[in-house]
């Protein structure tokens, strides 16, 4: 699909989020876990899926044939930041075609200096027919993201950078103010824990929504089942 197929693809769809990180239950450093967990919500009507490291998007992509917004999260040295944080991760994610890729465009630390518009423009300039989703925490993040010439924008990191941490639930009023401001479709991700949730990301304006913990993530439901009985 090229880049207006792919728009109309996924307006008012929702993507789930399967991922399992080094000492989560579900990671198995030969895969074959995620592309099951990809296939099972595929099979419930999902169009497309959000998903973490060059394995496991390889084996999604080859179980399931959906879309994927690819991420590699890594730790770096000066780097608040470890979501598709240098081109390494970059270029990896292109070599496993996938469909968007994602990165983190908050205004944090970055350990090469540069800011997250100078980085975007950097990946524009090597991969010019790739689509990018900002992952961003704030409006003014949103706003810069656009003007460097992301694709989408998504409130990924709403509540994860020390200036939003007291955002402890999802906001759809966030949604909203960035709908009203930019011009690209904005992506409702974090936080999205009911359906009654994903419908308030779709009455803000979200293009489409990302939920991940809610679906994929077994220990963290029960996790929080646990902690509303006791």
């Amino acid at each position: 699909m090229d880049k207006q197929q792919l728009l109309e693809y996924l307006k008012g769809e929702m993507i789930v989020s399967c991922q399992a990180l080094p000492g989560e239950a579900l990671y198995k450093e030969e895969g074959g876990v995620m592309c099951l967990m990809a296939q099972a919500v595929k099979n419930a009507g999902v169009k497309a899926i959000r998903a973490q490291g060059v394995l496991d998007i390889k084996q999604i992509k080859e179980q399931t044939d959906l879309p994927v917004i690819g991420i590699i999260k890594k730790s770096y040295d000066g780097y608040a930041s470890y979501i598709t944080a240098t081109m390494d991760e970059v270029d990896k994610l292109v070599e496993v075609n996938s469909d968007i890729i994602a990165l983190d465009c908050t205004n944090r630390e970055r350990g090469d200096g540069k800011t997250p518009s100078e980085f975007v423009k950097e990946i524009k300039e090597k991969y010019p027919n790739i689509l990018l989703m900002a992952d961003i925490s704030t409006l003014e993040e949103a706003v810069e993201a656009e003007k460097a010439g992301v694709d989408f924008v998504g409130t990924t990191m709403n509540g994860y950078t020390p200036y939003t941490e007291d955002s402890k639930e999802f906001n759809p009023s966030l949604v909203k103010e960035i709908v009203e401001n930019v011009k690209i479709p904005v992506i409702a991700e974090g936080k999205i824990h009911t359906p009654q949730q994903a419908k308030q990301a779709f009455e803000a304006g979200a293009h489409c929504i990302v939920v991940g913990g809610a679906i994929t993530r077994p220990q963290e439901i029960a996790t929080r089942f646990l902690s509303e009985l006791r």
